[in-house]
This record gives C-alpha cells, sequence and structure tokens, in this order.
C-alpha cells in the first residue's frame, strides 16, 4: 500500500460535476506520455487514456520524453480525479486527469502532446484552450517542437513520417523465419522492445502495460488488429 499526497484543491471545473462523474483514485503506474493506471476508492486498477491528446509513442523522438514528464507530474500515489468522457475500443477510460492541475492541457503547454483534433468535441476542455496551448508551445519550441520536422504519432504510426530510402535490390528473398522464444526470459519475439510472455494464454491489451510497441508477425496474441506494426495503439 501507498499514502498519497495531500493534493490542493482542484479547479471548479471538477468541483461543480457530480459525484458519479468523477474518478477519486491514486496513481499506480504511468504506461507512455498519455497513458496511466489508477487505484480508485473500491481498490480497483483502471487504465486511463488522456482525452483529446497524443503523446509520441515511446520510440518515437519525444516520446520517452513525454512519458517521463507524465511520471514527473503524476509520481505514482499521487491523489487525481478523471472526469471520463468515453471508453475506447480497448476498455480504457478516455478523460482528463487533474492533480493541482488539469494534465491534460499542462502536457500541451509543456510541448509534450499534440491536440488529438479527431476527438476535440468533448474533452472537458475548450478546444481554444487547448489550441491555444499547443500554439504557444510551437512558438516557444518547447518539448517536441523544438525537433526540426515533429511528426504527429498517427502519422508515425503509418510510416508517413519523412521519406525511406530505397531498398537495394535482392536477388532472392529469404523466407523470413520466426525467432525462438527466449527461454530465460520468457519473452515472445514476435514484440521486441517489450517483453510480453508467449502463448498460451491469450493475452489482450487490458492485461499488459504496454502500449503502442513494435510487432512483428506471426502476432501470437493479436495486438496489431490493424496490421500496421504497432501494437495496442489505443
Amino acid at each position: 500500500m501507498f499514502t498519497a499526497p495531500i493534493v490542493p484543491a482542484i479547479t471548479a471545473q471538477v468541483s461543480q460535476l457530480p459525484n458519479t462523474q468523477v474518478i477519486n483514485a491514486q496513481v499506480l503506474s504511468i504506461g507512455d506520455g498519455d497513458t496511466l493506471t489508477i487505484r480508485n476508492a473500491n481498490g480497483q486498477n483502471i487504465t486511463v487514456r488522456l482525452a483529446c491528446i497524443d503523446t509520441p509513442e515511446r520510440n518515437q523522438p519525444g516520446g520517452k520524453e513525454a512519458a517521463d514528464r507524465l511520471s514527473a507530474l503524476l509520481p505514482r500515489g499521487t491523489s487525481v480525479k478523471v472526469l471520463p468522457v468515453d471508453k475506447d475500443q480497448y476498455g480504457r477510460t478516455v478523460g482528463v486527469v487533474f492533480s493541482d492541475r488539469n494534465i491534460n492541457l499542462q502536457l500541451l503547454k509543456e510541448g509534450q502532446a499534440w491536440v488529438y483534433e479527431e476527438y476535440i468535441s468533448n474533452c472537458r476542455t475548450s478546444a481554444q484552450q487547448l489550441r491555444q496551448a499547443q500554439s504557444s508551445a510551437q512558438q516557444q519550441r518547447l518539448g517536441l517542437w523544438s525537433q526540426t520536422n515533429p511528426c504527429p504519432p498517427w502519422d508515425y504510426r503509418k510510416n508517413q513520417c519523412g521519406v525511406k530510402p530505397a531498398a537495394a535490390p535482392q536477388k532472392s528473398a529469404p523466407t523470413p523465419q520466426r525467432p525462438v522464444p527466449n527461454q530465460q526470459t520468457n519473452c515472445d519475439p514476435s514484440y521486441p522492445d517489450v517483453c510480453i510472455p508467449p502463448a498460451p494464454p491469450d493475452l489482450n491489451c487490458g492485461d499488459i502495460p504496454h502500449r503502442r510497441f513494435r510487432v512483428l508477425q506471426p502476432d501470437p496474441h493479436g495486438f496489431d488488429r490493424d496490421k500496421d506494426g504497432i501494437g495496442c495503439e489505443r
């Protein structure tokens, strides 16, 4: 068990909502720049996807920095209030997280995230406020905006960031062989950047803490449903 620090009064935006709409919880862990796991008052663990923003993938420039910043803003044991706005296809709670500030908005202000325009209609924060925060960070070249050509993660997942050099021609392409699982670490080689046990049993995205990781075929757990090479994207 851990003891949560005392948190200053949350914004009026939270206090004006019915209690049934607010999840009072403590932070358990950080997944990446826009994903975390909390434990509510009933002792249930809930995975939360930050609403209306998108941070770089962990293996993308700026991804580690975004995850580290979220960890610094929300250390383990921090008391938070979550305003749910949706459930995603992986069963995660999509919402706005407050500690002593609006964490979603804070990541935009610091240049650690993009506004997710596709889902901006229900953010518990005005679209204008979100866009202004992003614009200010961009003008100051904060965070990811210090990069020469920052690439939104939705383009990165589709391999649309820059032009890749043409591969050298080959006389014959050998049939790819699936590597043998590492028996010492028990990690399935279909997921080379994270350690996920091989099947059986079959695992779902909700059973693991990892998000947006590289997937090689044959993908025994089926984490890469849209076959774009990235598992558990949302």
